[in-house]
């Protein structure tokens, strides 16, 4: 069984009193790096815990036969997507790809846009040059893309209070909330 399911069945043990859920578990050689995320985002509290419990039962169990770190962390705003769960749940989100080298399908292998589509064999992304259909074996990554959003610059207007003073009023007019994260 690959250090991957290994971790992932150790994790689920312990998020079962916990409302995350398991994002993605890779192993990068020294590296073994969960992500979690839950219902409206998870905290670092969140986080912390559940890296204490894992990291227990990981020693406990001792799958990993090798020395390793262990991380834990949300997906974070550009996520990864690697499986058609990951993809099923951006649908309508600007994406980021790379192909492979070795894909003999036409255009860019750098492609931005909206991901249109997903199925078990592949994805549809509509750029600026029209749509196009991938399958997963042809690209090296993929990531969501975060947007902020048009940035206003609030404007300074100069008035004069009561006793002919001048004096800076912020003009909020244009302002935006900053995101919850």
């Amino acid at each position: 069984m690959a250090i991957t399911e290994k971790v992932r069945e150790l994790l689920v043990a312990v998020l079962e009193t916990e409302d995350a859920f398991i994002y993605d578990v890779e192993d990068n050689g020294g590296v073994v790096r969960v992500l979690l995320d839950a219902e409206g985002g998870i905290g670092i509290d969140d986080l912390q815990r559940i890296s204490r419990q894992l990291s227990r039962r990981l020693d406990a169990q001792d799958p990993i036969p090798r020395r390793y770190t262990l991380e834990v962390s949300s997906p974070g705003l550009e996520r990864p997507l690697r499986s058609f769960e990951h993809f099923r749940a951006a649908l309508g989100e600007q994406i980021k790809l790379k192909t492979l080298p070795t894909n003999q399908a036409e255009g860019a292998r750098r492609l931005q846009g909206e991901l249109r589509a997903a199925d078990e064999s592949g994805f549809e992304i509509q750029t600026d040059a029209g749509c196009r259909r991938l399958h997963y074996h042809e690209v090296s990554k993929v990531r969501t893309v975060f947007e902020w959003g048009p940035t206003t610059r609030p404007t300074n207007q100069r008035l004069k209070n009561q006793s002919g003073a001048r004096v800076r009023e912020l003009d909020t007019t244009n302002m935006r909330e900053a995101p919850t994260l």
